[in-house]
């Protein structure tokens, strides 16, 4: 009996932003799951728009699994794991340790499969890597702009430092994304139509 994909059903149990008040609680699995739905998202900009090659299908892959440790390790806050140099290094050992673990609950040959999805990337799937950190990024921006539009302040900071983050990673498809498709997800349903 092999218990991999029984563990990976507990993402739905993982809160995150566990140091800030939340109106509604976000878990793992829908992060994971919006992730996968932008990186997608950006895949298909870079090929449409900037004239890219990225593998969509990958792209939304990649995401969908990338936070998938942390069944194990629990959403570590942000300012914690980036707190210094010796914590994010025994952060990165933690979540070697995870995958480890994960993996360990597969069958042998399914291994080799799934490595590359729980953070070990093919050099093939190294260029869409910075379209998921991306599309991460841009998910923990839509949880902010949610949690202002709930009249919660606490993400302003949050929300600014990410938006810099992203920002920072100049890729135009995530340009493209903040400037064409976020402001929506400041409206009402009424106000989307």
């Amino acid at each position: 009996m092999h218990h991999f994909f029984a563990v990976l059903s507990r993402m739905k149990n993982i809160n995150r932003w566990g140091l800030m008040r939340n109106t509604r609680e976000e878990n793992l699995c829908e992060h994971s799951f919006e992730t996968a739905v932008i990186a997608h998202a950006l895949a298909v900009l870079r090929n449409k728009r900037f004239g890219g090659h990225a593998d969509e299908q990958r792209a939304a892959l990649l995401a969908l699994f990338h936070d998938a440790t942390e069944i194990i390790t629990g959403d570590m806050p942000t300012p914690v794991k980036y707190y210094s140099s010796e914590i994010r290094s025994a952060y990165n050992g933690v979540e070697k340790v995870a995958r480890e673990k994960l993996l360990s609950l597969l069958p042998e040959d399914l291994r080799p499969t799934y490595r590359p999805l729980l953070g070990e990337p093919l050099e093939s799937d190294k260029e869409l890597m910075p379209l998921v950190k991306a599309a991460d990024k841009i998910s923990a921006i839509i949880k902010c702009v949610e949690e202002k539009r709930m009249g919660n302040n606490e993400f302003v900071t949050a929300e600014a430092s990410l938006r810099k983050t992203v920002q920072g990673m100049h890729l135009p498809e995530a340009d493209y994304f903040m400037e064409e498709f976020l402001p929506s997800y400041s409206l009402t349903l009424d106000e989307q139509e």
